[in-house]
């Protein structure tokens, strides 16, 4: 039997990116969103004062990138991903899966500022578009730096060959589709020492953009990175990432929001080999 822990509002933006975003919160206690009918992302806004920001933000996520129009940027550099080792635990908390590190597990250095790597997660289908276009998965690895900012590492999946790296997890999956969650509970999983560094190859072509979280409270002035090279996965897989969550929640994607003047900027170092 896994481990279960009462799951707050607080609770659920502490697992998606950590305290500072969210002080506001902690007074909250059971407030729920999911993906469809009264719960979904056309109502968020009006759930709770707290997530007016879902209804009214000019800097929303996700968007469609439409690479004909995006503005290559030769200043931008490459993102560097030094992750290591470290204790994890897997994580259902209804309307996602996650992975949850305890301690320092590496940093992503972007634009000369470094952010510690704090956890990640799926969605499926993908919540980022190119040119219209919805993928199979999107992963979201999220980082914060000291100064309590944030900034998300994106990666698309296709239809193809098994994911390695979701491989790995697919019997703690397994075991966790099999818990049951009650009302506002999470269900743990302990994953032991999990290694990070397939997740830290070198960016060769990166979408760069500022947007928000793409859950509830949909906080904005995130750093969004979605990497230029795909990763397949197997529809077994997907099913295994669907099969632990809450039913208004299976699919489990944000829809596209309007960019509102913002421009997308692309990174892509021809000589560079990597994603």
């Amino acid at each position: 039997m896994a481990p279960r822990l009462s799951l707050s509002v607080f609770a659920i933006a502490l697992l998606l990116v950590g305290t500072s975003a969210f002080a506001k919160q902690e007074q909250i206690n059971s407030i729920s969103f999911g993906y469809v009918g009264t719960t979904g992302p056309g109502h968020w806004g009006n759930l709770n004062p707290n997530y007016s920001t879902c209804s009214h933000g000019k800097w929303q996520s996700p968007v469609n990138i439409v690479r004909d129009k995006v503005v290559r940027n030769k200043k931008l550099k490459p993102l560097t991903r030094d992750y290591a080792a470290a204790n994890a635990t897997l994580v259902d908390n209804g309307f996602n899966i996650a992975i949850r590190f305890e301690g320092p597990v590496g940093v992503l250095v972007a634009d000369g500022k470094n952010f510690t790597f704090k956890q990640m997660h799926w969605h499926s289908p993908s919540e980022h578009q190119i040119d219209g276009k919805r993928f199979p998965v999107e992963m979201h690895l999220v980082h914060q730096a000291d100064d309590g900012s944030f900034a998300v590492v994106s990666a698309l999946y296709h239809y193809g060959d098994p994911d390695p790296f979701i491989s790995k997890l697919k019997s703690k999956m397994d075991e966790l589709a099999k818990e049951k969650r009650e009302g506002y509970e999470e269900a743990q999983i302990p994953l032991g020492v999990m290694k990070t560094k397939y997740l830290s190859r070198k960016t060769r072509k990166y979408y760069r953009y500022f947007g928000s979280l793409t859950t509830p409270p949909c906080t904005e002035k995130i750093m969004w990175n979605i990497l230029g090279k795909m990763r397949s996965v197997s529809k077994d897989q997907v099913k295994a990432l669907k099969a632990p969550l809450a039913s208004s929640c299976k699919n489990n994607f944000r829809p596209i929001q309007p960019l509102n003047g913002r421009h997308v900027e692309l990174y892509h170092d021809d000589e560079l080999r990597g994603n």
